[in-house]
């Protein structure tokens, strides 16, 4: 079997067994994204050289990964997929890449995303899109874009982005492959560049949920220069991993995620995963959040006043774009941003305005709140909340630049858990044909999206571990014509 096709866990093994060496697995993955990046551009920048063989204490030594063009790395260009911050190379690391360096993991270069990652399909990036490796026509979802598709094509076994309101999950789900964002303040926001500060996260994308948790393991934890970062233990019980069924496991099924809007065929691969978890030993609970209905007014006012915020920073003075001699800064700024932030910016500005506040940003704050008792109520009657990642498989590349509003939608499941602060993970249950009236036949990935409580990724790791290892004959069946 060709490395690109092997877990995290099981390149470690041939490593470890000396069946290979950390140069030649970074060798393989290095060859290999370069062949593949001109068609898919999942990378901005690919890595030259290879690395000396190396060993490390959590047996990662070598093993090349993918970081998203969002997170901070001392003297590599750091864009954000804009060209605002075309030439920018930070002086310092983030402390996700520094942990990873620690473990012994290193960078085979940094990944497109959705400028200042605002974006559902990684169409926003001012540097082109990337590709679905499932379907080239196809979406790979965003804002992480790049750093999913080097996943779902093999150029890495695994990869880092962030999650908003979705931008690991959804990609995840559209691609195939295990998306995972934790609670908010386990993986330290340091040297990531913000978009939305109360709601920006740090995950992974993966081939199985083990490897998720491995990593997991690596980058998590406290962080004396994050001032949101959570002390709590993050080491996994490796008992988990012995967990062949799923009795005593309480699965909720929210009655509001299967509404009108939900593609047939992704709902039926939703159900038949739900069926498995029962067949499993799981009890299904239906359940309700009835203010879920509310999350994404809440969250496009919540995250645009943060970005708004946060981007009024790159005015060409500081850093960022200059035009001409930089004295007019609306000129840097209209140059250096695209059409999305531009669209995010004024929408910040206004709900942050005079007047105005009151009347969206505070009351969207109070509503935020009532989402999160919703959850709070809800894992006192189940362990886990599972449902659909996105309401259709991946979308036609151009299908929904021109309609804001109808991208935003894609995002109606992932953002209620982003406000919540609380863990999710997509993982791949099976396919289904698009129902976009293209008359494509080609079948496309479905996620499952599952969630668990503040602080419980154990919990939901071994869950999501159960049901993988129960439909991976059928998931793994399948693979990307790359």
């Amino acid at each position: 079997m060709d490395l690109h096709e092997l877990s995290l866990s099981q390149i470690q093994e041939l490593i470890s067994s000396g069946k290979t060496t950390s140069s030649e697995v970074f060798s393989y993955f290095q060859n290999r994204a370069k062949k593949l990046n001109p068609e898919l551009n999942a990378f901005a920048t690919i890595a030259e050289g290879v690395p000396t063989s190396r060993s490390g204490k959590w047996s990662l030594a070598g093993i090349p990964v993918g970081i998203k063009d969002v997170f901070s790395q001392a003297g590599v260009r750091n864009s954000a997929g804009s060209k605002i911050l075309e030439n920018f190379k930070p002086p310092y690391t983030c402390t996700v890449v520094k942990r990873l360096e620690e473990a012994g993991m290193v960078s085979l270069g940094t990944c497109h995303m959705d400028e200042f990652a605002m974006g559902s399909s990684g169409e926003n990036c001012a540097y082109g899109f990337s590709r679905n490796p499932w379907a080239l026509d196809r979406v790979p979802g965003g804002s992480s874009s790049g750093s999913v598709v080097a996943v779902a094509a093999g150029m890495v076994p695994a990869s880092f982005g962030t999650d908003t309101g979705g931008s690991i999950r959804t990609p995840a789900s559209l691609c195939g492959v295990v998306g995972f964002k934790p609670t908010y303040g386990r993986n330290s926001r340091f040297g990531v560049i913000a978009m939305a500060s109360s709601l920006d996260c740090p995950g992974t994308f993966t081939r199985t949920v083990r490897d998720t948790a491995t990593l997991y393991e690596v980058t998590a934890g406290h962080d004396e220069n994050d001032s949101t970062s959570l002390t709590d233990s993050t080491v996994i019980n490796p008992a988990i991993w012995d967990k062949k069924d799923l009795t005593g496991i309480k699965v909720g099924v929210p009655k509001e995620y299967f509404r009108e809007g939900l593609d047939t065929g992704v709902r039926m691969q939703i159900e038949k995963a739900i069926a498995k978890m029962k067949d499993l030993g799981a009890e299904i609970v239906e359940i309700t959040l009835p203010n879920s209905e509310y999350g994404l007014a809440v969250y496009y006012i919540i995250m645009a006043a943060e970005a708004s915020t946060n981007l009024s920073r790159y005015d060409g003075v500081r850093f960022g774009h200059i035009s001409g001699d930089g004295a007019d800064i609306s000129k840097n700024r209209a140059e250096g941003f695209g059409p999305e932030p531009t669209r995010r910016i004024m929408l910040g500005s206004f709900v942050l305005s005079s007047g105005f506040y009151d009347a969206y940003y505070k009351k969207a704050s109070l509503v935020r709140e009532l989402i999160r008792d919703d959850f709070k109520q809800a894992f006192q009657k189940v362990d886990i909340i599972v449902g659909p990642v996105v309401p259709t498989v991946a979308w036609k590349i151009g299908e929904k630049v021109s309609d804001p509003l109808k991208m935003y939608l894609a995002d109606i499941y992932t953002v209620p858990p982003s406000l919540a602060g609380i863990p999710g993970l997509s993982l791949p249950i099976g396919f289904a044909k698009p129902e976009d009236g293209s008359g494509d036949q080609v079948e496309l990935p479905v996620g499952l999206h599952m969630l668990t409580g503040h602080l419980q990724e154990e919990k939901l790791f071994m869950v999501a571990n159960v049901l993988e290892q129960a439909m991976a004959p059928e998931i793994q069946s399948k693979q990307p014509q790359i």
